[in-house]
């Protein structure tokens, strides 16, 4: 079952928190003060960690910078009563994953607590090297070379390849790179999936565009590869 750890000082947030999400299935663990949310951290090896700022003891900054300079990589959402952009800078350059100031709804909390699982288990599951006609691709270094040339990918381009690739014969549709890509605040239009596809196709087959990547009418794409 996957486990949350929730750090909150307020009782109150805290009980209402674990309610919601045992709600939704979720093994909860909570934590009232930052040293104790960061030895809870350290030994339980939650799968998402809620983490509220203004901490006694040991502030959220604090126990977030603490976790990310252990090597962590498990998703955190801070949570605050300030909402300022700096704040909201501060963390997400120590480290967390996504944030969300109070007062915030059960509903959205709970949808950015999903997104946040999903990405994580794709980067567990993501694919490392793949071949495929005269193409190699080295996800984990970003390159890829065709005939032995190297090929320029954008970030975004590289990305959705990968994502094709770990689907390969299953539809990948418009939403579904919007979703993982661009990620859950931003959300081009799906035209921009088609053009960057475009992109994609032209470098990894200019004589036959959809030699790899074909199109699903009406649903998004699919790798054949």
């Amino acid at each position: 079952m996957t486990r949350i750890l929730i750090v909150e000082d307020d009782s109150t947030i805290s009980k209402l928190l674990s309610v919601d999400l045992e709600l939704e299935g979720y093994n909860v663990v909570t934590a009232a003060d930052g040293v104790a949310g960061l030895e809870a951290a350290k030994t339980l090896k939650p799968d998402l960690i809620l983490l509220d700022i203004g901490l006694p003891k040991m502030s959220g900054y604090d126990v977030c910078r603490s976790i990310r300079r252990d090597g962590t990589d498990v998703p955190i959402i801070l949570l605050t009563a300030r909402g300022q952009e700096a704040e909201k800078v501060m963390g997400l350059d120590l480290g967390a994953d996504d944030y969300i100031a109070k007062p915030y709804g059960s509903m959205e909390l709970i949808a950015r607590v999903r997104a946040l699982l999903r990405r994580q288990k794709r980067h567990l599951d993501k694919v490392e090297d793949v071949s495929f006609g005269d193409i190699r691709v080295n996800f984990s270094r970003m390159e890829l070379t065709k005939a032995g040339k190297p090929v320029a990918l954008t970030d975004k381009e590289m990305r959705m390849l990968e994502l094709l690739v770990r689907y390969k014969g299953q539809v990948v549709r418009r939403e579904q790179f919007l979703q993982e890509i661009w990620g859950y605040e931003e959300l081009p239009s799906t035209r921009t999936i088609d053009n960057r596809v475009m992109a994609l196709r032209k470098k990894l087959s200019p004589e036959n565009p959809e030699a790899y990547i074909v199109s699903i009418h009406g649903s998004g794409y699919k790798f054949v590869g």
